[in-house]
C-alpha cells in the first residue's frame, strides 16, 4: 500500500515539555482514496451479510425487548472494562436486582454508560430530539461521566487543555491528540462527514472511519473510548443498517485489544486505513454471527425451561409469571419476586420454590434468610466474555 499522508503535526508545549501534536486531515481518506480492493470488498460483503442475519434473528425472536436489554448491559460492562472498570455483568445485574444497595464506583460507571446510551438512542429516534451530532455526543458524555471517576474533567464539554495517551508524561506519550485550539475545526469536519451522504464509500465502512477519527481527535479529557464505541452503535441504527441496537463491538475490541490499538496507530502513522477497515469489518462479521448464535441459544434455554416449568406439578400462575420475567431479571429474591409479580410474600416464595424445583432457579447465597436465586444457565450463557481477567483482577 502507498503510504498515505493523513495529518500534519504541530509543536506544542505540555507540562514544560515540547511535543508533536497530531492534526488529522478531514475524512474521507485521500491521496490515495480508500479503495475496496477485492479482498476488502469480500470482507465488506461478509460483514453486511452477517448484519442481515442478525437483523433477521432480531425479527424472529419472541421477545426482542429482553434480548436488547441483555445485550445492552453486556456492552455497557465490556466497554467500561476496556477503560479499566472492574465490574462484571453479574455485578451490574446484582445491583439492579437489589435496587436499594448503593452501587460501588465501578458499577456506577457501567450504570452511567447505560443511561448515556439510552439517552442518545431516544434522542435520535425522536423527531423532536437532537440529531446525531457533536451536541448530542457532548450531552451523552455528560451523562456518562456524571459523578464518577473523571467527573472533574469537564463532563459534556470539549477539552480546553492538551491531553495525551500512554506514557508517564507528555514527553514519552504514545500519542498526542490535536491541541485545544485545533479542536473546533477538526470536530466541525468530523461532524460534517458524519452528517453528509458520502456515496463513494458504503455506510459500514464510513462507520469504521468515523470511529477512528473520533478516537484520533480525542475531544474529551476522559471517556473518549466509551463514546467512540457507543458512536458505532448509534451510526448503525441511525443509518438503518440495523433497526435495533443489536451489535456491540466492545467484546471484539477487548479480545483483540493489542491489535486494535496497533491498527489505530497504523492509521495515524502510515495512513493505513485499509488494514483498519479490514479489522473493523472482521469485527462486525464476527460479533454479528456470535450474536445470532447467542440469541438462538438463549431462546432455546428459555423455551426448554418454559416446558419444564409448565410440566412441573408445583407450578402456579405466579411461578409462570415470574418465569417469563427472568430474562430481564435473572437474579431474584422473595422480596424482588413480590414486586415483580405483584403477589404476597408466601405466594412469591412458593413461585421461587416451584422454579427451583423445575431446575430453573439456583440458590446462590447459601443462607437461610435473605436468599438470592439465579437463572443460572441463562446467565452463564449471557455473561460469556464479561468476567475480569485473573491478572487484571489481582492487580486491583
Amino acid at each position: 500500500m502507498t503510504k498515505r499522508v493523513m495529518s500534519r503535526y504541530e509543536r506544542t508545549t505540555v507540562g514544560g515539555e515540547e511535543v508533536a501534536a497530531f492534526l488529522p486531515f478531514p475524512l474521507p481518506p485521500a491521496d490515495p482514496e480508500l479503495a475496496l480492493a477485492p479482498a476488502l470488498a469480500e470482507r465488506l460483503g461478509a460483514a453486511e451479510q452477517a448484519l442481515t442475519r442478525l437483523e433477521l434473528a432480531g425479527e424472529m425472536v419472541p421477545s426482542l425487548d429482553w434480548f436488547i436489554y441483555a445485550f445492552v448491559r453486556k456492552e455497557a460492562v465490556l466497554s467500561s472494562q476496556i477503560e479499566g472498570t472492574q465490574a462484571t455483568l453479574v455485578d451490574l445485574l446484582t445491583f439492579e436486582a437489589e435496587e436499594s444497595a448503593p452501587p460501588n464506583a465501578d458499577v456506577e460507571e457501567v450504570c452511567n454508560y447505560l443511561d448515556a446510551l439510552t439517552y442518545a438512542r431516544d434522542q435520535i429516534s425522536d423527531p423532536k430530539g437532537l440529531p446525531l451530532s457533536m451536541r448530542l455526543l457532548n450531552e451523552t458524555h455528560q451523562r456518562l461521566m456524571r459523578e464518577v471517576r473523571g467527573a472533574e474533567k469537564l463532563p459534556g464539554e470539549v477539552r480546553r487543555s492538551q491531553n495525551w495517551i500512554g506514557g508517564t508524561r507528555p514527553g514519552n506519550a504514545v500519542y498526542v491528540p490535536p491541541p485545544p485550539h485545533a479542536l473546533a475545526e477538526a470536530l466541525s469536519a468530523f461532524e460534517k462527514y458524519m452528517d453528509a451522504g458520502d456515496n463513494s464509500l458504503p455506510p459500514l465502512v464510513r462507520a469504521g472511519l468515523l470511529h477512528v477519527q473520533f478516537e484520533t481527535i480525542h475531544p474529551y479529557l476522559d471517556g473518549n473510548g466509551r463514546i467512540g464505541r457507543l458512536l458505532v452503535t448509534l451510526l448503525l441504527e441511525h443509518w438503518k443498517l440495523l433497526a435495533k441496537p443489536l451489535l456491540y463491538l466492545s467484546l471484539f475490541f477487548k479480545r483483540h485489544r493489542d491489535d486494535y490499538y496497533r491498527r489505530l496507530s497504523a492509521v495515524r502513522v502510515d495512513g493505513n486505513w485499509e488494514a483498519w477497515t479490514d479489522f473493523f469489518l472482521d469485527g462486525v462479521a464476527t460479533i454479528a454471527d456470535e450474536a445470532v448464535v447467542s440469541a438462538r441459544e438463549l431462546f432455546a434455554i428459555v423455551a426448554a425451561d418454559r416446558a419444564r416449568v409448565i410440566q412441573n406439578d408445583t407450578t402456579s400462575v405466579a411461578a409462570i409469571r415470574l418465569f417469563e420475567l427472568l430474562p430481564r431479571h435473572p437474579l431474584v429474591s422473595v422480596a424482588s419476586a413480590m414486586k415483580l409479580t405483584g403477589t404476597s410474600k408466601p405466594t412469591a416464595a412458593r413461585a421461587i420454590d416451584a422454579l427451583a424445583a423445575a431446575g430453573v432457579l439456583v440458590e446462590t447465597t447459601g443462607k437461610k434468610r435473605d436468599r438470592w436465586y439465579s437463572y443460572r444457565e441463562y446467565l452463564e450463557r449471557l455473561r460469556v466474555g464479561t468476567d475480569l481477567d485473573v491478572q487484571r483482577r489481582s492487580t486491583r
